[in-house]
């Protein structure tokens, strides 16, 4: 990464990431050299994956009145950046690894392409509360941007892949990186959906 990229860790599924990247959008927009950006994957849920499947229950602190707040904070997000969007409600609750799986083959195949996968799925899962852990969907998003539908079909059970991906993981949080969204220029970091003054002070002040 060169000094003048802005690095954002993010998972489809994270609901700030979503908002956060509409209030990257704002900053880019008026920004007067506004910095490249790159996306990297971040797994949200995998401490909760269960290696038979699905997720288990963990005792993470995360109660009814957490989830309370952070509809409330995603519904007043949602209206201040203006994004069109599902509620958690509304949403399937889904596993994304294969997804980022997916991308991270994207970003290695057709690179020029990986932008516009990655997006594409955050809209499909947010915006169009479509199954982003079905290959089929992952295809039909793949396709639809010119990337091979039968290629991301295969890259979801590519065993190489799979390890490649859980060292970008690892790698994450041994940079530190706990929660996400997280905006990272230079050595200075924020996390969560922070607003376009915060961008701006992050990568001009860094």
């Amino acid at each position: 990464m060169s000094d003048d990229t802005l690095a954002v860790y993010s998972d489809f599924v994270c609901p700030f990431c979503y908002l956060g990247r509409a209030a990257l959008r704002e900053y880019l927009a008026d920004a007067d050299d506004p910095p490249a950006v790159e996306w990297r994957l971040f797994d949200l849920r995998g401490y909760k994956r269960d290696p038979e499947g699905g997720f288990r229950d963990v005792d993470d602190g995360k109660d009814e009145d957490y989830f309370a707040e952070a509809r409330e904070n995603v519904a007043r997000l949602r209206e201040q950046y203006g994004v069109e969007m599902q509620s958690f409600d509304d949403v399937p609750e889904v596993d994304s690894w294969d997804a980022q799986q997916a991308a991270l083959y994207v970003r290695q195949a057709s690179p020029g392409s990986f932008d516009s996968f990655y997006h594409a799925t955050m809209n499909a899962y947010w915006r169009d509360g479509r199954d982003i852990a079905d290959s089929d969907v992952l295809a039909d998003i793949a396709e639809d941007v010119g990337v091979s539908g039968a290629e991301v079909r295969d890259a979801v059970t590519d065993e190489r892949l799979e390890a490649e991906l859980e060292d970008h993981f690892d790698r994450a949080q041994r940079r530190g990186i706990s929660g996400i969204p997280t905006f990272v220029s230079d050595d200075h970091a924020a996390r969560g959906a922070v607003p376009p003054a915060h961008l701006e002070r992050l990568v001009e002040g860094a």
